[in-house]
């Protein structure tokens, strides 16, 4: 039976693991029908949380996952996550967190996954060119009008987390109830700071790229030929073996494979059941392309980590560290853009 957590302050009870529907859609070269055979069985395993996002496939997803759940007659058992923020168009406010896109991107969010109310409604992304109160206040009247029952931030860094709870606090808004962090073995880094915030706040965490992009499948190996990604091509830095961080990913894998091995486990296990495991990580996306990947993911929840084994995963990636930034998911363009850092 599978022991089901609560979501931050919420009373909304969710699955360990959260099933990811990036992978559904073009993306993932993945078809309807496949789509909702391995969401069935995603399902009929426990998992009672699915997360989306508008951007995937630019809407594919969210139709997927629609059809599927329309199919099986569970969207009364699913709570369901979707996100908004993305390029969805050619048009300059097809995009970010103002009033005037939320709304309109939440109606298309509704239409697409074929349903009247979204369970958890993320931003994607931080918006710099955008107050966070304009993005709270439409979010605010988007749960009072039904469409959205809870709202969330994404890949957020901890100074926007605290920013959005003192804008709520102040101007009496909805807040955000959960942060969707980056979080694996080999990127560490919101140890140190965002899940801290996080508890402070009694915000949930549902944390993405637990198997840090595919490498912790067991893929991944020193002496091995690197398999061909479509994420590879998109994200170089991210796997580009002639960078020195990835290379200190590629022998930091090969430890965990061997400490894996040696406690029993898949490399897999090894690596979602250490991020269900922290106390501020309320659930872990998993984002399975296949059905296959599925099955060596659900098991997960049935492993229990040892404080050694804990110990020795420090010892190979330190605790706050993430060992390539490109992990990390968002850059503020204080760094990317070189005339907000020099005078002219």
């Amino acid at each position: 039976m599978t022991e089901y957590r609560i979501l931050g302050r919420t009373g909304l009870k969710v699955s360990p693991l959260c099933l990811g529907a990036m992978m559904f859609g073009g993306i993932g070269e993945q078809s309807a029908d496949e789509s909702a055979r391995i969401i069935d069985r995603a399902l009929d395993s426990g998992i009672n949380f699915i997360d989306t996002a508008d951007v995937y496939s630019r809407g594919q997803s969210e139709e997927y996952v629609g059809q599927a759940l329309a199919k099986s007659g569970k969207r009364d058992d699913v709570v369901l996550a979707t996100k908004c923020h993305g390029v969805m168009g050619d048009g300059p406010n097809e995009r970010g967190n103002s009033r005037r896109w939320i709304f309109q991107a939440v109606d298309n969010s509704l239409r697409r996954l074929g349903t009247d109310w979204i369970d958890l409604y993320q931003i994607h992304r931080p918006d710099p060119a955008t107050d966070i109160e304009e993005t709270l206040g439409a979010l605010t009247d988007l749960v009072r009008q039904g469409k959205v029952r809870y709202i969330g931030s994404s890949t957020f860094p901890a100074h926007r987390v605290v920013e959005a709870q003192w804008a709520a606090e102040r101007r009496n808004l909805e807040r955000f109830v959960c942060e969707q962090p980056p979080y694996s073995l080999l990127a560490r880094g919101i140890e140190a700071d965002l899940l801290p915030t996080v508890q402070k706040y009694g915000m949930g965490a549902i944390v993405w790229s637990p198997l840090a992009g595919g490498w912790l499948t067991g893929r991944y190996r020193k002496g091995q030929e690197l398999p061909e990604s479509r994420r590879a091509s998109l994200l170089p830095a991210r796997w580009d073996m002639k960078l020195e961080v990835n290379q200190r990913k590629l022998d930091a894998v090969e430890q965990l494979a061997v400490l894996a091995e040696e406690a029993g486990h898949t490399l897999i296990e090894l690596s979602l059941a250490f991020t269900i495991r922290h106390p501020a990580v309320t659930s872990a996306i998993i984002g399975p392309r296949t059905m296959e990947h599925l099955e060596s993911q659900l098991t997960a929840t049935d492993v229990r980590l040892s404080d050694d084994v804990l110990d020795r995963i420090d010892a190979i990636v330190s605790p706050g560290v993430t060992i390539n930034p490109g992990d990390e998911g968002w850059q503020p363009p204080e760094l990317s853009d070189a005339q907000l850092r020099r005078r002219p």
